[in-house]
């Protein structure tokens, strides 16, 4: 395989808006606009962690700035750059390479974020993707996590459980449905979505270690708790059906992460706003709860029961 700057010089600088000085310099240079806020997030995801080793390379770079791009929807922000640390072990190809690069590029394309810079380096194991994505939001409307408030209505976009569904196919622990698995591998930012909550949600995280646990960072940053209708967690047919095949799986839907969708709150009289900002955004939302002044997160059956979860969502080092 080619040394570190012929693969930087091959298959990254193709990538590199004007900010990354075409990846000749060691730095960027970054010119905020006037009257926005700069969003910071970094995620990274690791070999036999955040995906299979045997995923395909277009999938693994996909989605390593897909759920950084999400965490910017959940903060209302539109993307507009990002830096690459790619840590490689051997056995790597070109191949691998010119496929890992084809996905930055769709994910880039998408979303209209550019590369800004980054660093390469050897692995001894697994393959090791870090980014770190920056957008911006107009100055004081970046949506954070402890504006919720008693009595909002709790509202998911999208459909739940789908990623988590799509591991267990490509484990072999049930039916394989080409839908999940995509869902898994080419997860969704909702970037339209998130533009469009900034003067309606109270409170926003992205759904990416499960709902519960997600929607319990919102409760504690904002000090309140919320009552969640089991019967009211939105599936996709793809969902239903290998639930139908495998029951026991169920708990994935609002424990199992890698939806990549966003949680929010939002005051019940701004439900018809919702609704349009959603038709807008071609994402559907839907009204799963409410907040409420007690601590704690309660799931609870068609019946009214309290459902008892063994698990809010995915933690790691968790023993």
């Amino acid at each position: 395989m080619a040394g570190e700057f012929d693969i930087i010089a091959k298959y990254f600088m193709p990538l590199a808006g004007p900010e990354g000085l075409g990846l000749a310099d060691d730095a960027a240079c970054l010119t905020p606009s006037a009257g926005k806020s700069l969003i910071v997030t970094k995620d990274m995801i690791v070999g036999g962690v955040h995906f299979l080793e045997d995923d395909p390379a277009d999938s693994i770079a996909y989605k390593a700035l897909a759920v950084n791009l999400s965490d910017l929807a959940a903060k209302g922000a539109n993307p507009r750059y990002y830096f690459l640390g790619l840590s490689l072990p051997k056995g790597v190809d070109e191949i691998w390479l010119a496929s890992f690069a084809a996905g930055l590029k769709r994910a880039q394309d998408e979303s209209g974020i550019t590369l800004a810079g980054g660093d390469t380096t050897s692995s001894p194991s697994h393959v090791t993707v870090s980014i770190t994505a920056i957008g911006d939001v107009p100055t004081g409307q970046m949506l954070r996590r402890n504006g919720a408030r008693a009595g909002d209505t709790v509202y998911v976009s999208g459909t739940l459980g789908d990623g988590a569904l799509g591991l267990k196919c490509l484990l072999g622990e049930t039916n394989v449905s080409d839908e999940l698995v995509t869902r898994y591998r080419y997860p969704t930012a909702r970037m339209a979505l998130g533009t469009r909550l900034r003067e309606l949600a109270t409170a926003s995280a992205d759904v990416s270690d499960g709902l519960l646990a997600d929607l319990g960072h919102i409760c504690t940053a904002s000090h309140l708790g919320a009552d969640i209708e089991e019967t009211k967690l939105p599936l996709s047919d793809a969902a239903k059906a290998a639930l139908e095949t495998s029951p026991d799986l169920a708990p994935l839907i609002y424990s199992g992460g890698d939806d990549y969708e966003i949680v929010f709150t939002a005051d019940a009289a701004k439900a018809d706003e919702i609704s349009a900002a959603a038709k807008e955004a071609g994402v559907a939302v839907t009204a799963i709860g409410r907040i409420s002044d007690t601590p704690g997160i309660r799931l609870v059956d068609q019946s009214g029961a309290l459902v008892h979860t063994a698990r809010n969502g995915y933690q790691h080092f968790e023993t």
